[in-house]
């Protein structure tokens, strides 16, 4: 059983491409996985019901979630489900905090830039504060939506970056910006689902998902 967060303050940087492949990619390994999707734009929602109207196999199930007792529910889905992956919205909310005490991971992506990098002192506090009522809890910053000009130092850049942070790890995964997420969450697949499948896409996502699930 694992209990999953992806979520951060910034919009924009791409949480719900991660929360989904990497729903879809558990489940493509025969766990029983639970999407719950905490975000007001419920992109994670209607990916899971494109999925489900294409009748795309294995489903994938998605609820939506709000509000304080986010945490409580959470650890009784935990016990339903072998997996459950949770996709919080970029900004500091009751369910974001909520969903930090009940994780066991979170994973935050940031685009390699200097203001979203800025949010992470906050995410740093955030960390912190939950680990006071979840001490299990680890967390890693994910580079994602980067560039894919290799001659590009962005990447390199956040990385020199991300040291000062007392609470959070750096993930080895970089997702870059490629249409093929979005073309994959247009249909409600993940891009190994994807045909024609783009193999730099697919080779990020397996890395992170080998990042965030090898142990298990």
């Amino acid at each position: 059983m694992s209990i999953i967060l992806i979520g951060g303050e910034k919009g924009g940087t791409g949480k719900t491409t991660l929360a989904v492949n990497l729903a879809a990619l558990r489940a493509r390994k025969g766990r029983d996985v639970l999407v719950i999707d905490t975000d007001i734009q419920a992109s994670a929602s209607y990916w899971a019901q494109m999925r489900d109207e294409a009748k795309v196999k294995p489903r994938v199930a998605c609820i939506q979630k709000f509000g304080k007792g986010l945490s409580t529910e959470v650890r009784d889905l935990a016990h339903r489900y072998q997996d459950v992956i949770i996709d919080a919205g970029g900004r500091d909310s009751v369910e974001l905090r909520s969903a930090l005490v009940a994780a066991e991971r979170v994973y935050i992506p940031i685009q390699p830039s200097q203001f979203d990098i800025w949010t992470l002192g906050r995410m740093d506090d955030l960390v912190k504060t939950a680990q006071g009522f979840n001490p299990d809890l680890r967390a890693w910053v994910v580079i994602s939506r980067a560039s894919t000009n290799p001659s590009v130092a962005e990447v390199a850049e956040a990385r020199a970056l991300l040291g000062d942070f007392e609470h959070l790890h750096l993930a080895s995964a970089v997702i870059r910006d490629r249409i093929a997420y979005r073309k994959a969450a247009r249909d409600g697949l993940s891009v190994e689902e994807q045909k024609p499948t783009d193999p730099k896409a697919l080779d990020e996502m397996q890395a992170l998902f080998q990042e965030v699930f090898h142990d298990e």
